[in-house]
């Protein structure tokens, strides 16, 4: 796989920057029962390039690796910064 089907892999999925593996299942059972071939307004081949997707961008997601840095913690969860009993 090279960035360019991991790009169009993220187009096909319709998904933000910011995405979560949670934000990804999600919008996969949204697409993929939009267009499964037994839908009245189905396409086999969207289906199946949904399906594709999906896999690409879910081992991705995966397999990301994260630092566990603070910095990192705080792009990730903004709404958490100035809260101080927040677990």
């Amino acid at each position: 796989m090279d960035y360019k089907e991991f790009e169009e892999a993220v187009e096909t999925m319709e998904l933000c920057s910011k995405s979560s593996l949670y934000d990804l299942k999600r919008k996969y059972k949204e697409l993929s029962k939009m267009y499964h071939p037994d839908m009245p307004e189905g396409d086999e081949e969207k289906f199946i390039q949904i399906n594709k997707a999906y896999k690409i961008v879910k081992n991705y997601m995966e397999k990301f690796r994260y630092t566990l840095e603070e910095e990192e913690f705080k792009e990730q969860f903004p709404f958490f910064i100035n809260q101080k009993n927040w677990l």
